[in-house]
């Protein structure tokens, strides 16, 4: 007969630990051009004037609130263990890039 008094607790799985890309988004949603982005989409997607949503609306905790929603997890840690999240996080990250070099290109002009 197995005495189960003595027997170790159950163990359940550690949180998964941040990776290269949980370090990439955060440092992403410390980017306070990111945060920009973020205040010109939301304006953008809502028809929003800038009296309405003014430019400095995001912060990094507002900018990793909504990542986390977008890539549809609980944690930034989960993008380097969730496939499907890491591809969404990619494809904001290259959408913001591309903003950020127009940006760019239109303050030279």
């Amino acid at each position: 007969m197995i005495d189960n008094k003595h027997a170790p607790p159950a163990r359940t799985a550690p949180p998964p630990k941040g990776g290269a890309y949980a370090r990439q988004a955060a440092m992403l949603c410390q980017d306070s051009a990111f945060q920009l982005y973020l205040d010109r989409r939301r304006r953008f997607k809502h028809q929003l004037t800038v009296e309405q949503l003014a430019d400095g609306t995001h912060n990094a905790e507002d900018a990793r609130d909504w990542l986390v929603r977008a890539c549809k997890i609980t944690s930034r840690a989960e993008l380097d263990s969730n496939q499907a999240a890491c591809q969404t996080f990619r494809m904001i990250r290259n959408r913001f890039n591309r903003w950020r070099a127009k940006q760019k290109g239109d303050k030279s002009q």
